[in-house]
This record gives structure tokens, sequence and C-alpha cells, in this order.
């Protein structure tokens, strides 16, 4: 972890050194062109080793009609070599009126990229995305059919067509850029969504399995109320998104009927999102632009896995109104075998989950307000017998979330304030001294919209995702992280007039900051009416 974050710092140091604030005072208000989108996470540390390219998709998106193409291993870097680090790179462009689209990019079926779209001026603009794909690696070894969507509607209102153009890159490994370290198998949930929104999948698992990892992108979306989540209230209490649970949300994997995994989702603010895109133009939310999976360690499942017969894997989403749709789960499971064993045996020991606790309390009056806290807890262990002894796993996952929302009659204020915690550890004992790994995930969000009596609806937001990690070895500290990106933001504009009669402001700031053993990474941007004043590193 040290050489990532000194690599880190290096590359933000090549970047960018001190304040590099606009040479002019920011305009009054928005025009009609605005600073392309950026945002102040790091870049992905690559090593100084030959590398070689190869294009998956260079296309335009006008509809629904997925691209679809092949992708080849590249000649020089390809099947016979190593790689230290594999990057995927988007470079993206689009000009007029367009809404917010989501998409994806499938490799082999494999899902390597969750992505939405900035909102463009009229004069147009271009945006980045950069994502470490090594994990795939196995995926990546032959060649592979690719499929690629942004869903789009172009007419004579919506005239964005959405060009698009992604990379992977190759890094080999090389003297002191050792071969990455990566799964043997990246099998993706073949299945469908049954009537009540589970999707359910067979997964069929390598008989030597001794490690299995989940990842399910998870996201609200499709433009409803679970765009929303956070902000739906029970039946009973007047407001315009319902839900007969409140906005407790759970992201929960079975194995064969039996809970394996939660997770709680993050709250991904598109960049349309709270009736707001000023508030978005220049800085997006966190993870808009990279959905991140939530991540299940299966591991104690795999001794059940082992049996060379397929199983039924279930996604599904803990608060979803019954028939409702809106929220996507496509998932993949990263594969580790025993590679001095045929056949690798175990058994589920423990499996004991908590109460799933879910309380809202309604108030009505003038300023209508919602309380809600949510919780959920599990514990899964389980042992195999590998060529290297008895291995036991014990996965520990805590969740929690609170939150206030306020609102009125007809919802001209609507706010929230919520928290909601992730909290993970995985003990692993076999011959030598016990590992542990601890993640401590937060997530902040402190949002409300007004509109006054000249319809003018203003946007105050401040986000955070927070993550700490810890590693122990024999109770021993071996390794630590600390993850905070926090954006904040507060933008306002005149609705229902044309364009030039918006006199839209807005102001906002992302510090995104990494810490770890010796070294961190610490960058803040920020913008003023579209104009970017403000870029700085920090460390």
């Amino acid at each position: 972890m040290r050489r990532l974050f000194l690599t880190l710092c290096a590359a933000a140091a090549g970047l960018v050194l001190g304040v590099s604030p606009a040479t002019a005072a920011p305009p009054a208000e928005f025009g009609t062109h605005w600073h392309d989108p950026v945002t102040a996470g790091p870049p992905v540390p690559v090593p100084n080793t030959p590398s070689c390219q190869v294009t998956l998709a260079d296309t335009e998106f006008r509809d629904f009609t997925p691209y679809r193409g092949t992708y080849t291993p590249p000649d020089r870097c390809g099947r016979g070599h190593r790689w230290n680090k594999v990057v995927l790179r988007l470079q993206g462009s689009v000009a007029g009126r367009q809404f917010d689209r989501l998409g994806y990019l499938h490799i082999g079926g494999v899902e390597v990229l969750r992505t939405s779209t900035p909102e463009p001026s009229p004069q147009g603009i271009t945006w980045k995305v950069e994502k470490d794909v090594t994990r795939y690696a196995p995926t990546l070894r032959a060649r592979q059919p690719v499929e690629m969507l942004i869903g789009n509607t172009v007419d004579g209102t919506y005239t964005g067509v959405i060009k698009v153009k992604v990379t992977l890159t190759f890094y080999l490994a090389q003297g002191r850029a050792k071969p990455a370290s990566t799964p043997d198998q990246v099998l993706t949930l073949r299945g469908a969504h049954t009537e009540d929104g589970v999707y359910q999948g067979q997964l069929t698992t390598p008989r030597n399995s001794e490690r299995i990892v989940a990842e399910v992108y998870a996201t609200g979306s499709g433009g409803g109320c679970e765009e929303f989540w956070y902000l739906t209230v029970p039946d009973a209490a007047p407001y315009s998104c319902k839900a007969k649970g409140g906005p407790y949300r759970e992201v929960q994997v079975s194995v064969d009927g039996k809970l394996a995994g939660i997770a709680a989702p993050y709250p991904t603010v598109w960049t349309g999102g709270w009736s707001n895109p000023f508030l978005w133009y220049v800085i997006p939310g966190p993870r808009a632009f990279d959905v991140r999976p939530v991540e299940y360690d299966l591991t104690p499942f795999a001794g059940q896995l082992n049996d060379g017969r397929p199983h039924r894997i279930a996604v599904s989403v803990v608060g979803v109104p019954a028939g409702q749709s809106g929220w996507s789960t496509p998932t993949n499971v990263l594969v580790w075998q025993d590679a001095k064993a045929a056949r690798v045996t175990g058994a589920l020991l423990t499996s004991r989950a908590g109460d799933l606790v879910n309380k809202t309390a309604y108030r009505p009056g003038t300023e209508r307000r919602l309380t809600a806290d949510g919780g959920h807890s599990l514990t899964v262990s389980g042992y195999l017998d590998t060529s290297h002894g008895r291995v036991t796993t014990t996965i520990t996952r805590e969740l929690s979330g609170s939150s206030t929302h306020r609102w009125n009659a007809d919802e001209s204020l609507d706010a929230l304030r919520a928290r909601w915690h992730d909290d993970e550890t995985v003990t692993v004992r076999g011959r030598g001294p016990a590992t542990t790994t601890r993640k401590q995930r937060t997530h902040t969000m402190d949002g409300a919209t007004t509109i006054d009596g000249n319809n003018r609806l203003r946007t105050t937001m401040t986000m955070g995702d927070r993550a700490d990690g810890t590693s122990l070895r024999g109770g021993r500290r071996t390794d630590w992280s600390r993850l905070d990106d926090t954006y904040t933001g507060d933008a306002a504009y005149t609705q229902n007039v044309p364009r030039e009669q918006r006199h839209a402001t807005g102001v906002s700031r992302e510090r995104y900051r990494l810490h770890g053993p010796g070294a961190c990474y610490d960058h803040t941007l920020a913008t003023a009416q579209g104009e970017l004043t403000g870029d700085r590193y920090g460390c």
C-alpha cells in the first residue's frame, strides 16, 4: 500500500502544483457554456513499464441500441504476458440538450464499468473516466464479445448525441513492477428477475475454489422513485414517493436460499439529481461517473459451492415496494483456486442473521417530518480443507442507517439529513497467525431543495463517502487506509422560463483525501457559475 500512495502523490504532483484559480473573476451567473466535468479523485497509479492499448468501443449513442463488438488481446502484451496493471479509460463528449444517462460496459458478459453521463452545454462538453480493471484480467486473456450501452433519446427537444471512446491499456510486469495478484476466474450469473424483483441466477464454481467474492453493481435508477430511495416515505405519509417500509434499503445475496451477504447501497446522485443540474455541471457527486460495486466475501459457502453442481444465487434489495422496478443488480463472481488441489472440500459452520430493524416515525404539520432508523447484522463462518491445511473464514457485517426527512404540503421544501454505516470484519484462520481485515464505510447526505414565491429553485447539498480499512496479522496492524471524499454545492435558477432567463448561479467544491502508511493524496476542486476557480493539491 505504501508504494500505491507514493505513486499517487507523484502522479498528482506531476499534474498540478499549488492553486490554479481562473485568471479572471467568475461570471455573475451561468452562461451557455461551462468548464468540462472534473473530479478530484486520484489517477490510477501505473508502473513505468512497456504498455499497449486496445480500443473496446468508439461509437455514439442516439437510442437504446447497444454497441456490440469484439475484444482481442493485444499482440505485443497479450495472452502470453503478465500484467502489473490494466486501466480502462473512457473519453466522452456531448453537445446540445440532454438528460443524464446511465450506461454499462460488458466484456465476455462481465460487467467492467457502470457509469452515467454529465448534462451538456449547448456548445458541448467532454469528460473522462479512468478505472483500474486489473481484477478482470482472467477475462481479458482471451477473445471476448463486447457490449456497451448508454441509453439515450435524441429528438426535436433532446439533441445531445453521446459519443464515447473506451480503451484498455495493459502495463507489463517488469522489474519492480510485479505481476498483479488477480482472481483465477471471473464468472457471471445467468438468470433473470422474478416477479418480486429478485435477480436469480445459476452459479457453478471450480471444484478447487478457495476464495469466492461476489460484486454487485447495485444502482437505484430509471427516473422513478427508487432513484431517490432515501426520500421515500410510508404509505400513510403524504409525499410524492412512497414505499411501504420507508427509505431503508439493503442489498442482499443468498446462496441456495440462505442469506450469505448484506450491504448498504451508496446513495448515488446522478448529474440531474435533486431537480438541479446546475449543482453538478462541473463537479459530479461522488461515484456518479464510476459506480463501484458492493462486495461480498462468499468464501464460507465455498465448501457447499464446490460440489460441481449449479447453485442458486439470488440478489435482492430490501425495501423496494412489491412489483416496483428501479434497481439494477448485475453481478460478477471472482474465484481464486487452489493450484495444488483438484478438489477443495469444506462446510458452512455458522449463518446467523440478526433481526432486521426498520422503524419510521411520521410527524404531520406545516413542516412534515419523517425520521427513519434501520439496521441489520450477519455472521457467516465456514471452513475449507485446502492443500495448505484447514482454513476457516468468518465474516461479520453490521449495517445501520438513520435519516430525517422534512417537507411541506407542496414540496417546495424538501430536505434530508442521513447517515449510513456498513462495517465488515473478515477473519481467516489457518496454520499461521490469524489475519483480520476490517472495513468501516460511512455515507452521508445533507441536502435541501426550496422553491420561493418567484419560482426560484435552490438546492444545497453536502455528500460524504468515507472508508477506513485496517489489516491485522496475529493481532498486530500490518496496513491501514483512510478515504474521505466530500462534495458540497449550492445552486439556484428560475424555473419554467427560457434558458436565457434562468439566471442560474452555483458554487461547488470537492475534496478527496486518501491516506495510508507514510503517504497521502489530497486534492480539492472549487467552481463558481460553471468556471473552475480552485485546483489545489495538499500533502
